[in-house]
């Protein structure tokens, strides 16, 4: 079992490097993409993403119910692919988030495949000026901690440059 946590900010090659990452496993590679496109910009990232991808690769959209499909998938390699959209989905629906985390840490706990799993850094700027920001910062933050403290290896991307803060091989 192997669990990779890759964070950085936006467009610094997350998903590249991440997508690299679990091809070294056996096919088929499971993308879990938890975006929805809520506008033509998210369309066209989703479009980049999928044509980036190609062969070998099984393409499942679920914005919520993350820990669902990873049970229902065990224990094929799965990228999921990103985490702040999925919380940004649970705020969104007005989810219990601190239950959703704890039971995606849970989950993920008792994968025994091999996961690489993808995030936004959001907590590195300034404070945000309204409280549902600043939810959002601190909801993220707590997630981060969490899925990094189980993770196997924990990388942070920066101008598409991995730096390895964890390693347990």
């Amino acid at each position: 079992m192997m669990i990779h946590f890759i964070l950085g900010g936006a467009k610094s090659g997350k998903s590249r490097y991440a997508e690299a990452q679990l091809m070294q496993y056996a096919q088929p590679w499971l993308y879990l993409a938890t975006g929805r496109a809520w506008d033509d910009e998210m369309r066209q990232k989703i479009t980049e993403h999928q044509e980036r991808r190609g062969d070998g690769w099984i393409t499942y959209e679920e914005p919520l119910k993350i820990a669902e499909y990873i049970e229902k998938h065990h224990p094929s390699p799965i990228l999921i692919d990103c985490l702040m959209l999925w919380l940004t989905n649970l705020m969104m629906d007005k989810c219990d988030i601190n239950m959703e985390i704890d039971r995606l840490v849970m989950t993920l706990q008792a994968y025994t495949g091999e996961m690489v799993i993808v995030s936004n850094e959001v907590g590195q700027g300034i404070v945000p000026a309204d409280p549902m920001s600043r939810a959002f910062r601190n909801y993220a933050g707590i997630l981060h901690q969490k899925i990094a403290q189980i993770a196997d290896r924990f990388t942070f991307i920066v101008a598409g440059y991995p730096i390895v803060m964890k390693s347990e091989e």
